[in-house]
């Protein structure tokens, strides 16, 4: 029989258990509630994240984009098509598999970051993962970073939904969104503390999201470690630098950021153009992008028409950046790779091609930067300059300065870079204002709140409003408005009265078998909070911003009628571009 062991007798002293008692209140006072959780929560992220992005890389590089290379370059002539068919398959598979063909990539994380409190559709994941690779694998002049950080903080966003039950806080879904993107990030460009600089500089043109700090950082670094682990570890693109550098390259490192951030702001203004043409352009959306694959193919095609052999302006373009930033090529060549190579972008991003636009940035200022120290420096150590103006055309383009540098410093191992490339980011960031590539970044929250005194609701509030009637069922509903509408919440109407909201998780309440037989207005939440619509925004951010505050304004007239919703995204969009070209909105969030 098992006897019941007790504690030794030194250890009931009291002097030991005051020890005890006073490492327990040190260690609960070190390891605060959040440290804990991140410790268990952000590795899983990380680990998950790792693992699907390493899947994209060896789809994308080892298999679509190995594939067509060198075909693209032994036979010309199949640029043209191959461009034009994988783009084609892009926008079949967004077209017919996605709510929204135009939301994708790192824009949608900046946009659920902002205005769903982190909510990912997890739906049509694998199916944007898929867009991407025909995308970038078909010669896409796109990088790999726009389905990775999509990947990760979709993967953040779903963990939350599995995980909540263990105490998670609906503060923590964006966290674990941006620590996702931060995974995706770090692992696909083998850059660790890349992905934590960027996934925090993201959502913002001029602030961090400090509150994702330490899960960034423990996600970032387990997916790196897991991406590693099957691919290795050696940098990106890596080169020998020199180990100095004279004071005069200070001051021509200066100079290059200001090209650099000027080039950059003309391509972020003519980029977001381009984007909103493409949008609203009334055409079936993969037309628009086989128009998009067809004229990013004539770009690939052009110049190697020009410069048989040699670099080519589109695909994820890893081998370009390697040629650049180890083999001298003339000017003349460096400035036509670089002027096609955005052109290829453009069409190729701006037409609704699936990823974003890291890596082609990264190479337009290894052209510019090399063309620069040979034809105005005459600097023989052209590389130094190739890595300034990396990080300056990242830094204006992105508006992510910290991520520039360290990126560079990363991918390379051209760590004795860091002054220059710190001070032509800068100088890039400064030149380039607040134009972006993103069209999604917000200021931070707290910026120029004095300004909203100066507007009225009505002037930024969204007037084309989806909404569902009272009487509706919980089928109708679902089959109808939810199904084609991607918000978390929908104000009730009786006639047009606004009596509440309805939050489309308040339908788990309701049982299925159910839905047929169960009005709206059963479950609707009457404790709305409404607004005039000559409400000043100060008023109006400050209920959004208080504790258990809703998510969506209603705005109603004198008998209640509904006249539009705004949200805090509203709000602050308004200090960031005339209130007069507000109120276009057609959703709550």
């Amino acid at each position: 029989m098992l006897q019941k062991l007790s504690a030794p007798a030194w250890a009931n002293h009291p002097l030991v258990r005051k020890c005890v008692s006073l490492v327990n209140q040190d260690l609960t006072a070190t390891y605060s509630r959040d440290i804990q959780k991140w410790l268990l929560v952000a590795p899983l992220i990380g680990v998950t994240t790792g693992i699907v992005i390493t899947g994209i890389t060896l789809a994308i590089l080892n298999g679509a984009w190995a594939y067509l290379l060198p075909r693209y370059l032994q036979h010309q002539w199949m640029i043209v098509p191959g461009l034009t068919a994988g783009f084609l398959l892009t926008g079949l598979i967004m077209r017919y598999f996605t709510a929204d063909p135009n939301e994708h990539s790192t824009e949608e994380i900046i946009s659920s970051y902002h205005e769903h409190r982190g909510d990912i559709d997890i739906r049509p994941f694998w199916f944007k993962l898929l867009a991407a690779v025909t995308t970038v694998g078909s010669g896409g002049s796109a990088a790999m970073e726009g389905p990775s950080i999509y990947g990760g903080g979709a993967i953040g966003s779903w963990l939350w939904t599995k995980l909540r039950r263990f105490g998670l806080d609906s503060r923590d879904r964006r966290i674990m969104l941006i620590s996702g993107a931060a995974a995706g990030m770090s692992s696909v460009f083998r850059a660790p503390l890349t992905g934590l600089v960027f996934a925090l500089e993201m959502p913002y043109r001029d602030d961090l999201a400090h509150e994702a700090l330490l899960p960034s950082l423990i996600a970032s670094v387990v997916a790196y470690a897991t991406l590693v682990a099957f691919v290795g570890a050696e940098p990106l693109f890596g080169f020998v630098g020199q180990t100095r550098f004279a004071s005069i390259d200070l001051v021509w490192s200066a100079a290059l950021g200001a090209i650099c951030g000027l080039i950059a702001m003309v391509f972020a203004i003519t980029f977001r153009r381009a984007r909103v043409f493409a949008v609203n352009l009334r055409l079936p959306h993969p037309l628009k992008l086989t128009i998009g694959g067809f004229l990013t193919g004539c770009c690939g095609l052009l110049f190697l028409r020009m410069f048989p052999g040699t670099l080519i302006p589109i695909g994820p373009n890893y081998e370009a950046v390697r040629m650049v930033l180890t083999q001298q090529r003339l000017p003349i060549e460096l400035m036509c790779f670089a002027i096609l190579k955005l052109a290829a972008t453009l069409f190729s991003l701006g037409s609704g091609g699936v990823s974003a636009m890291f890596v082609p940035l990264f190479l337009v200022g290894a052209c510019v930067g090399s063309s620069f120290a040979q034809s105005i420096v005459h600097a023989p150590a052209f590389n130094l300059y190739a890595a300034v103006g990396m990080a300056a055309f990242i830094a204006a383009g992105y508006k992510t300065p910290l991520a520039a540098v360290v990126f560079v410093a990363e991918a390379t191992g051209g760590h004795s870079y860091l002054i220059p490339t710190l001070i032509g980011a800068a100088v890039a960031y400064a030149i380039s204002g607040e134009a972006s590539v993103s069209g999604d970044q917000r200021l931070h929250q707290t910026t120029q709140i004095a300004e909203l005194g100066r507007s009225t609701v009505r002037e930024v509030m969204r007037k084309q409003v989806v909404f569902v009637f009272c009487d509706t069922t919980l089928s109708e509903f679902a089959d109808g408005v939810a199904a084609h509408h991607r918000h978390a919440i929908y104000p009730v109407l009786d006639g047009s009265r606004a009596i509440g909201t309805l939050a489309v998780w308040s339908l788990s309440g309701v049982a299925p078998d159910k839905w047929a037989a169960t009005k709206v207005d059963e479950i609707t939440d009457r404790n709305l909070t409404t607004v005039a619509g000559d409400c000043d925004l100060n008023e109006a951010l400050r209920l959004l911003m208080r504790e258990n505050a809703p998510q969506m304004l209603l705005v109603t007239g004198d008998n209640g009628a509904l006249e539009g919703i705004v949200t805090k995204t509203d709000v602050l969009h308004a200090v960031q571009v005339p209130v007069s070209g507000a109120g276009t909105g057609t959703a709550a969030e």
